[in-house]
């Protein structure tokens, strides 16, 4: 099954505080060259009360304006690689949550390797900076940031100049069941007790806290750019809800893929199959490529699930939970 979402962006998303959205805003699809109807790369992850901006190619202040999205939404900044359409639109994000105000930190995660690159980038020109950016470079595979959202992981990937997919994993908890609440007696106040402390006394019996919930399971997202075919790719798609992954050729021109460092959207799609993915949002177009349903088919005749050929401007839903 495959879609496009052509949702309209929508005027304005607003601050992300005390909002519980999982979308992905997609800002740019194209690869090394941008097209018409296809800016350089950018993705805004809505994770509750988190902004992750995922590879701001140039362009994306402007994208981020079209879709709807403020530099107040901005928590996070996650680059995968130095390559010009992945980074070039830094400057510009920069310099906007200091001429906005931005008044929270925002945190920046990059390849270590790439220091001077960001550097670079984000005292491209003068300006007042106003804005706290916390710069975490990152050099190893695993955990690089972790609170109420879960914990955010880097995994290093194959390209011909270091690069780093990122994932967003969220604990399992537990669902309570108004029913069963009702059942044991437990209702106000002592409801947030039962959750902070596992267990009370009710009417002389104890009533813990799995007695009135079920297990929820927590959601994953997962963000791969370029690369070729790696370990990496698989650790950051496993059992992903949503897997945002490039697809810079297709099957036919897969040599090209393989010497550049890139996927086809048949690779892409056998990843989604092997790694239990929900849903599977294909981008990073190469310009050669006119007709975007040419992914789509391809990517269908290895992956039976949800199939997204991402569009500029663009909203993905998060999948519902798993139950």
């Amino acid at each position: 099954m495959w879609w496009w979402d052509h949702r309209p962006s929508g005027a304005g998303l607003g601050s992300l505080a005390g909002v519980s959205v999982r979308e992905l805003v997609v800002l740019g699809t194209a690869s090394q060259v941008p097209g018409r109807r296809r800016n350089h790369n950018g993705y805004l992850l809505r994770w509750d009360g988190e902004g992750l901006l995922f590879d701001p190619g140039e362009g994306t202040q402007r994208q981020m304006l079209l879709a709807g999205v403020a530099a107040n939404d901005i928590t996070r900044i996650c680059v995968s690689h130095f390559h010009g359409d992945h980074c070039l639109g830094l400057p510009g994000v920069v310099q906007r949550l200091s001429l906005d105000r931005v008044a929270h930190p925002v945190h920046a995660h990059y390849p270590a390797s790439g220091g001077h690159f960001f550097a670079r980038l984000r005292a491209a020109s003068a300006f007042h900076e106003t804005a706290e950016i916390r710069e975490e470079p990152v050099d190893v595979d695993g955990p690089v940031a972790s609170g109420a959202f879960g914990t955010l992981e880097a995994r290093r990937l194959e390209h011909p100049v270091e690069s780093f997919g990122y994932r967003l994993v969220e604990p399992d908890g537990r669902r309570i069941v108004p029913e069963l609440l009702s059942r044991f007696g437990v209702s106000g106040p002592r409801v947030g007790e039962l959750q902070r402390a596992g267990a009370l006394e009710v009417a002389g019996r104890t009533v813990t806290l799995e007695r009135v919930s079920v297990p929820r399971p927590g959601q994953r997202f997962a963000f791969v750019m370029d690369t070729r075919l790696c370990d990496g790719v698989y650790a950051l798609a496993e059992g992903a809800d949503l897997l945002v992954i490039e697809s810079t050729f297709l099957a036919e021109d897969a040599g090209l893929a393989a010497e550049y460092g890139h996927l086809t959207a048949a690779q892409a799609a056998a990843v989604a199959a092997e790694c239990g993915v929900r849903r599977l949002v294909l981008t990073h177009f190469s310009q050669r490529y006119p007709d975007p349903k040419r992914f789509a088919e391809e990517a269908a005749e290895v992956f039976d699930g949800d199939i997204v050929v991402a569009e500029d401007l663009t909203r993905v839903a998060v999948p519902r939970r798993r139950r």
